[in-house]
């Protein structure tokens, strides 16, 4: 009976902390709010977006779009819009109104399909809620990489994906 016990007390201890890592994100959120992109050859703005007149900036034009489809499991889903903005140092990922379920270890990718098997990480999801933007490497062929992917490392699984299509 006491082995028992001991045994029950040891899973207990290693089991709990894994599910708390692993599962606990999924009740927490964190938020951002970051600015939109400002357009190629405005090169009067501050590190604010305000122009040294005073006038408000000038935000880029959309070269892609497209909205965010969760997976449909009823556990990992992703809503908003994704959006390819090209700025004076290259293209940024946009990613607008997003709502992400949020998961221990989230990071963006442009892939070539929904399994990630042939990818660009642009890094670690910055939050699972909100505004925000990831800078797009130089030569990377949306042609090839049209699909934005919310994709857990750890676990690889996907929480939700936005097709790109050119606008």
């Amino acid at each position: 009976m006491k082995k028992t016990i001991i045994a029950a007390i040891i899973v207990a201890a290693v089991a709990l902390p894994a599910v708390v890592y692993a599962a606990g994100p999924l009740f927490i959120n964190t938020t951002i709010n970051e600015a939109a992109p400002v357009a190629a050859g405005n090169e009067m703005m501050d590190k604010d977006g305000i122009n040294v007149a005073g006038e408000s900036k000038t935000l880029a034009s959309i070269k892609f779009a497209g909205s965010f489809i969760g997976v449909g499991d009823g556990i990992h889903d992703a809503q908003g819009s994704a959006k390819v903005i090209p700025v004076r140092e290259g293209s940024i990922l946009r990613l607008e109104d997003f709502r992400s379920t949020n998961g221990p270890d989230l990071y963006m990718y442009l892939s070539s399909d929904k399994d990630a098997t042939d990818f660009v990480n642009l890094g670690k999801l910055k939050a699972n809620i909100g505004n925000q933007n990831y800078e797009i490497p130089e030569g990377t062929d949306l042609s090839k990489y049209g699909t934005v992917l919310i994709w857990c490392q750890q676990f690889s699984v996907l929480f939700g994906s936005a097709e790109l299509v050119s606008s």
